[in-house]
């Protein structure tokens, strides 16, 4: 039996109840549970919390493997230690001393089902008696009496030649039960490492470290898009491939100002074979001339929230594409259907909270109009 303990409290100084803010569209504690219930080593996830939110969010998630556990109100505090949770725990649920224990932080949401498969078969070879995770650092120190820690000063090694230093990232800890128990620690005996992507060193703990792990997980767990290649492109028009901005002429003629970096973006799009389309709730032939130029083999127009996705699942079918093979980009509300059913989900950053609140969103940096569509594809492609 392995038991994945997650302790979560309410009391966070620095950021008030940071493990339930969303990150990244979602609660920061939902990616540690998703990637743990989406392990087969893991049997069963243990929340161990003093907060009625937490809980709520924890048990709301729809994870089988998730149980419940309120830890005691000293062991809630801001002195308290992990390993007392994790002693309290072990003591109330009476586990046997031959079930693995794995300590598992939310604070480090970059963490991999892979990593915690992986590591958890490697613990399983009975190699070692507890294991840790670690990253690998290649940066020189220095003790503070100005001698070096890690390297010779005088033969500077070059990074290829330089093993580096191995450092907790923090992400978990595995040992048995009896083996916590004789040492009242995470760790003890013949101690393993489980070597993790340099990118996995960072731990959420104060406000800028949020900054920089959602453009971490963007990047290297969700990569901005989804794991199939994509086959077919589909953007909005107003928000995106314009400005979003209403012009109308002196005869009431209604205009929309496009940008010509996006419609090479099409252009790179064909030459890689990948089929392209426009996707809107508004039917006009200015909109129809503009996807005729630009070549694009779907034009849907003049329908709801729900009617666009359904029009883009038809085509889908005929042509044999998944919708995870599907990339699109959308900027309000009438596109957040459409980017929660697709692999390759975009905005622009001036998109709508809704849609910057999609999972595994693309954000990006450039305003719609302005070549936000073409940011996207060369990201894509």
């Amino acid at each position: 039996m392995v038991t994945a303990f997650i302790p979560v409290r309410g009391g966070s100084k620095s950021i008030p109840l940071k493990n339930i803010r969303p990150f990244c569209g979602k609660p920061l504690l939902w990616w540690s549970l998703k990637a743990l219930q989406d392990s087969p080593e893991v049997d069963r996830i243990v929340v161990a919390t003093d907060s009625d939110e937490i809980a709520g969010v924890a048990s709301g998630a729809g994870f089988p493997k998730v149980r419940i556990y309120r830890r005691s109100r000293e062991n809630a505090t801001d002195t308290a230690s992990t390993e007392s949770v994790m002693l309290e725990y072990i003591h109330a649920a009476g586990l046997s001393g031959s079930e693995i224990f794995m300590l598992v932080q939310a604070t480090s949401p970059l963490t991999r089902t892979e990593d915690f498969s992986g590591a958890l078969k490697t613990y399983g070879s009975g190699s070692y008696d507890s294991l840790l995770s670690c990253v690998r650092s290649y940066r020189f120190f220095w003790n503070s009496n100005g001698t070096s820690a890690n390297y010779d000063y005088l033969h500077r090694p070059r990074r290829q030649e330089f093993e580096g230093n191995l450092m907790e990232n923090g992400a978990f800890y595995i040992n048995t039960v009896a083996g916590i128990l004789s040492n009242g620690n995470r760790l003890g005996g013949r101690i393993g490492i489980w070597e993790m992507p340099s990118w996995t060193a960072f731990e959420i703990d104060e406000p800028d470290d949020w900054t920089i792990m959602e453009a971490l997980m963007r990047t290297h767990v969700l990569k901005g898009c989804g794991g199939k290649p994509v086959r077919l492109f589909l953007t909005d028009v107003d928000g995106t491939l314009t400005d979003g901005g209403m012009y109308y002429s002196e005869e009431g003629d209604e205009l929309k100002k496009f940008n010509t970096r996006d419609g090479m973006g099409f252009r790179l799009l064909r030459e890689k074979g990948i089929l392209t389309g426009i996707v809107t709730s508004e039917d006009t032939l200015l909109v129809e001339r503009r996807a005729k130029k630009l070549k694009v083999d779907l034009l849907v127009q003049g329908k709801g929230f729900e009617d666009k996705k359904k029009a883009v699942e038809e085509f889908c079918s005929q042509k044999g594409i998944t919708m995870e093979e599907v990339a699109y980009m959308g900027d309000d509300i009438g596109c957040v259907p459409i980017l929660e059913a697709v692999g390759h989900p975009g905005c622009p950053s001036d998109a709508c909270a809704a849609a910057k609140a999609v999972p595994g969103i693309y954000v990006s940096p450039v305003k719609g109009g302005d070549g936000c569509v073409r940011d996207f594809i060369e990201k894509l492609l």
